[in-house]
């Protein structure tokens, strides 16, 4: 009886988790510890926007990257300086472990200046990005 009661509770358990992890996945976020973080083109390998700039973070074998191209591509494309650079994360190790990146694809909200203002991990939405843009520009 005692080993079903863990076994529920386990399961109880793991389910919260998931639950709470699948919300949490995908959101823009402010992050604490992200303060005076920057990044400038040389670690880019690419120019700054002149507003904005969104970095993604991806590996190869990872298919919500890929999604996450296509939004961001498409934000930078409808907001007048903001440029999108796609990092792999694989071949960048130093900066991913500088910048505390824990999984593909992440994406760093930076502004004019390179000044990380938000983060998402995961999936994010337009919508979510183009409210992110608006604390960076």
């Amino acid at each position: 009886m005692t080993g079903l009661v863990v076994c529920v509770a386990v399961l109880a358990a793991a389910s919260a988790y998931g639950v709470l992890q699948r919300r949490r996945s995908g959101r823009v976020r402010v992050r604490g510890r992200d303060d005076g973080k920057r990044l400038d083109a040389a670690e880019l390998g690419a120019e700054l926007g002149e507003r904005a700039t969104l970095v993604q973070f991806s590996s190869a074998f990872c298919a919500p990257c890929r999604a996450t191209r296509r939004v961001l591509d498409e934000v930078a494309g409808l907001v007048p300086g903001v440029t999108h650079v796609e990092i792999d994360a694989e071949a960048h190790l130093g900066l991913v472990r500088r910048l505390d990146i824990l999984k593909t694809p992440t994406v760093l909200v930076l502004d004019a200046d390179g000044r990380v203002v938000r983060r998402a991990t995961g999936q994010p939405r337009k919508a979510d990005v183009i409210a992110a843009l608006g604390e960076a520009v």
